[in-house]
C-alpha cells in the first residue's frame, strides 16, 4: 500500500476555498496503482488545481482516513503484523466502513470533493490478485463485502499506471518498507494484472493515466482527465 504520508490523521486537509457553483453532491475521486507510481505527489499536484479552481476538497487515504481506522492501518502495515487473508481482508473493510460513515460520505453530502489515496480497486488488486491471483471465489467474497459496507464509489478513479519493475525501484528509494511494499515482484505483478482487468471492466469509472515523466507531466495528464470526465472548466 502507498507509503505514510507526512501529517496524520488521514491527511483529511479541507480547503478553505469556496466554490458557487458546486453541486449539493460532492464528487468522489479515487487514486490507484502498484507501489512507486507517484500517487502523492500526483494527489498534491490535484489538490492544488482545485484550489485553483476554487473547488473545496478533502484529502483522505486508505486504509485509514479517520482516528479508527488510523488505528488500524497501522496494524495492516506493520511488517510485525502476522494475520491470514480473511483477517486482512476483513480489517481493511472494518476500516473502511468507518472512513466512509465518518469522512467521506459526510464531506461529499456537503458539497465537498472527496480525494482519497486507494479505495475498494486496492482491495481487489491487492487481496484479489496480488494475494489470491485472481481466484474466483476470493473475488466473489471481495465484491460481496463492497456490496454490503460500501453505499459509495468513486465518480472517478485514475490509475497511475508505471511498470511494476520501476515503481518498485522508485519506492525503494523511499523510507523503510511496509508489510505490504515488503512483498516480492510476483505479488505486484499480479497487482498490477488486478488494476489492469479492472480498467476493462469500468472503463466509464476508472482512467488509465501513464504515471511515467516526471511530476509535472503527470500531473497534466491527471487534470485533462479529470476535466474531460468532470466537466470542469
Amino acid at each position: 500500500m502507498s507509503a505514510p504520508m507526512q501529517d496524520h490523521l488521514s491527511q483529511t486537509t479541507l480547503s478553505k476555498q469556496t466554490h458557487d457553483t458546486m453541486p449539493n453532491q460532492g464528487c468522489f475521486i479515487s487514486f490507484e496503482g502498484t507501489e512507486g507510481v507517484g500517487k502523492t505527489t500526483a494527489i498534491e499536484q490535484l489538490c492544488l488545481r482545485l484550489e485553483d479552481s476554487g473547488i473545496p476538497y478533502l484529502r483522505t487515504r486508505e486504509p485509514g482516513g479517520s482516528p479508527f481506522a488510523e488505528r488500524l492501518r497501522e496494524i495492516l502495515l506493520d511488517p510485525a503484523t502476522d494475520i491470514n487473508d480473511d483477517t486482512e481482508l476483513l480489517l481493511l473493510f472494518a476500516a473502511r466502513c468507518d472512513h466512509l460513515q465518518q469522512v467521506i460520505i459526510p464531506a461529499l453530502q456537503r458539497g465537498t470533493w472527496v480525494i482519497c489515496d486507494r479505495f475498494t480497486d486496492s482491495t481487489i488488486a491487492y487481496q484479489g490478485f496480488g494475494r489470491a491471483h485472481g481466484d474466483e471465489a476470493v473475488r466473489a467474497k471481495i465484491d460481496a463485502l463492497i456490496e454490503q459496507f460500501v453505499p459509495q464509489l468513486p465518480e472517478l478513479t485514475l490509475w497511475l499506471d508505471l511498470p511494476v519493475l520501476e515503481g518498485m525501484a522508485r519506492a525503494n528509494k523511499r523510507s523503510a518498507a511496509d508489510r505490504f511494499e515488503q512483498q516480492a515482484t510476483e505479488f505486484f505483478t499480479w497487482v498490477h494484472t488486478g488494476f489492469d482487468v479492472l480498467a476493462t471492466q469500468y472503463p466509464e469509472r476508472i482512467q488509465r493515466v501513464d504515471a511515467s515523466g516526471n511530476a509535472d507531466e503527470v500531473g497534466a495528464r491527471i487534470w485533462s482527465t479529470v476535466q474531460d470526465n468532470l466537466d470542469i472548466k
